[in-house]
Formats: C-alpha cells, structure tokens, sequence
C-alpha cells in the first residue's frame, strides 16, 4: 500500500519508518528541497497551490494523510477530492485556526481558557478589561513553538503585542495557572475503535516541548482525557491519531490545543509502547486492527534543540535511544531527541538527571 503525505518533516521520516515493516511505502509531497523525510521516503516536490502537481501526487497513492496543519485549507479541500484524506479537510479547518478551534472546544463542553476574538485594538482593549493580567495575544493561524504570540502583562505590554501582531487574524487568550502540562495521544480505526495512550506530562521552554515523560499517572485526570478525546474524534468523524495539549488544574482540565496528527510528545512511544503513535498511525488510515498502546515500563523523551550532543556520551546511558533527524542545526531547531526507558518512575529519573548532566 502507498500512502501520501503532505509535508517531508521528522514526522514523515518517523511515519516512512513505521510504515516499512508493514509493507506501506510512504510518498511525500513537500515544498522544500532535500526534505528530512528524504533518506526514507519518497519525496514529490510541489507548491502546495499547484493543482496540477498535487493530483499527480494523489494519483500515485491508495490514501493521504498530514504530518503538519500550517498547509493551505485549499490544498487538503483538493486532494481530498482525488484520495480520501485521513483526518479529513473539516479536521483540518478547525484545528489549524485557534478561534475556531477554542469555539469547538466550547461547544462540546470541553473547558478552555478564556478568549475573546481581536480583530481592531479596540477589541483588544475592551477583551483586556475582561482578563486579569497576564493574558496571551496569539495568531489565529500559523502559530507553532511558541511562535506568534505574545503575553501582556500591562497596558504598555498589550500595545507593544498589538504593534508585534496587528497585521494578523488575532486571539487573546486568559493565562491560565496550570500545576503541569500533559498530553493526550488517542487513535481512532476506520470501524470507530479508539484506543488510548496513557497521559503524557511535558515540560516547555521558549515555547518548545523540550522534555516529556510518560506514563503521568493520574486516573480521574486519565478518564477525563479520554472522554474529552472520544468526544472530539467521534465529533470530526476522525480517522488516524490526534493529541490533544491540556493544563492541569487540580483534578480538572482545560484543553490548549489539538493536533491532527502525529505528536511530539508521543515519541516516546517507538521504544516506550507495544505499539507506536507511528505504527498506529498508519494501521488506522489503511484499515488494519489497531496495536496495544500499553506502555513498557516508564519512559521520557527529550528534543535536541539547535545542536546535537555528543552521541557516544549519550549512549553510554543504559535503554537510551538516539534519534537523529538529519538536519542542518540551527537556533530553535529540532534535530532529534533521545528516549530513556526504565522499569520505575525513580530509575527514569535517575537516568534523565545523568543525561541533563551530560549534556551541560
């Protein structure tokens, strides 16, 4: 079986991996040259608003899938006219806008922060005297890594993030104070089976995932995601896996945001679970029965950002898995990231304590 993907990133590299066991060929279309998807996959370079390129692409593959949001609506509305698109075009449309994305959530009942719509800075000023400080002005569009967005802290601070963002669509958002930040990794089969992974916490700097650790265990927390989850694939008619960011509050919590796709808080699972979100992935949109996502033992992930560390230092620390990109470095990159499994939450601690000091 062949499957497309729009975007060459890590995501595909890690899909094309996946999908080799299987016997399913992955073939990506991307806009750039030498793509990092490009050692494993094969790689059909397009605009991603040229019609003619993208049905050539569909005709060469049985379905398509995503491996980023930031592609224009227009080309997954085109594509899936040629192949089904797995998650679909509605998924996309909603996931890639967070206004539209924070009325979803609402309008299922899934707590959020609170937000208001900016489109003038009078909209801006009158939703601030709604907010406590500090609040977050944020691209409705575009915005991944802590890129576009700004906190207000005071007035001079709204308008130096009004003067920063003005010329986009905009959304201001109630700071929320979280205990920790975890993530949720479901997949959902073609015959409606969705399966769980269990709660992810993840810590960020700068805006970027730097560490994950799993599994964060917590049963109320557990069920809630899931429900919140079962309730959002079963609304999009979803097909394939989804994550799902969200704050913790005590025994509640507040979703953040949604991604249509593979995650990066779920790499934990290529050497931490019975069955990849990769895997997993790709058993969903081609039909197959979905694998265990039972976690072995206790696992954390960690990005390298902007350069890589010394690989034989690293290995020398036991169930440590290396995982490299193969991409040029430079500030804020991702490169890879590193996978530490152990048989205890303390044993993982132990070994992620090592790794940070190795790497310093």
């Amino acid at each position: 079986m062949k499957v497309g993907v729009l975007g060459g990133g890590q995501l595909a590299r890690m899909l094309a991996i996946a999908g080799k066991p299987l016997g399913i060929q992955l073939i990506c279309y991307e806009s750039i040259e030498n793509p990092c998807a490009n050692s494993v996959a094969n790689i059909i370079k397009g605009d991603f608003n040229d019609e003619n390129a993208l049905a050539t692409f569909a005709e060469t593959v049985d379905c398509i899938t995503l491996e980023t949001e930031n592609i224009p609506l227009t080309c997954a509305e085109f594509v899936a006219k040629q192949r089904a698109l797995l998650p679909n075009e509605f998924t996309l449309k909603i996931t890639q806008d967070r206004l539209y994305e924070k009325e979803c959530l609402q309008s299922l009942q899934i707590p959020t922060a609170k937000f208001h719509a900016i489109n003038t800075w009078d909209d801006l000023e009158t939703a601030l005297n709604t907010f406590n400080y500090p609040a977050i002005l944020k691209t409705r569009k575009s915005g991944y890594d802590g890129k576009g967005q700004a906190v207000i802290h005071d007035k001079q601070g709204a308008v130096n993030a009004w003067e920063q963002l003005k010329s986009h669509e905009l959304i201001l958002e109630s700071f929320v104070n979280f205990a920790s930040e975890v993530s949720l990794i479901c997949v959902r089969a073609k015959n409606g089976e969705v399966k769980f992974y269990p709660l992810v916490e993840n810590e960020h700097r700068e805006g970027i995932l730097r560490l994950s650790k799993a599994p964060f265990i917590h049963p109320i927390l557990q069920k809630k995601a899931e429900n919140y989850a079962n309730t959002l694939v079963t609304h999009f008619n979803y097909i394939g896996v989804m994550a799902i960011e969200f704050f913790v509050m005590g025994n509640e919590l507040i979703a953040n945001e949604i991604a249509p796709r593979v995650h990066n808080s779920g790499h934990f699972t290529i050497e931490g679970a019975r069955t990849s979100q990769f895997e997993n992935h790709l058993r969903a949109i081609c039909g197959l029965p979905l694998g265990s996502t039972e976690t072995i033992g206790f696992s954390a992930m960690y990005n390298l950002i902007g350069e890589e560390p010394v690989r034989e230092k690293i290995l020398s620390i036991p169930n440590t898995y290396y995982h490299s990109y193969g991409k040029a470095a430079r500030p804020g990159r991702k490169l890879g990231h590193i996978t530490i499994n152990a048989l205890s939450e303390d044993a993982l601690n132990d070994s992620v304590a090592n790794y940070l000091k190795i790497i310093k």
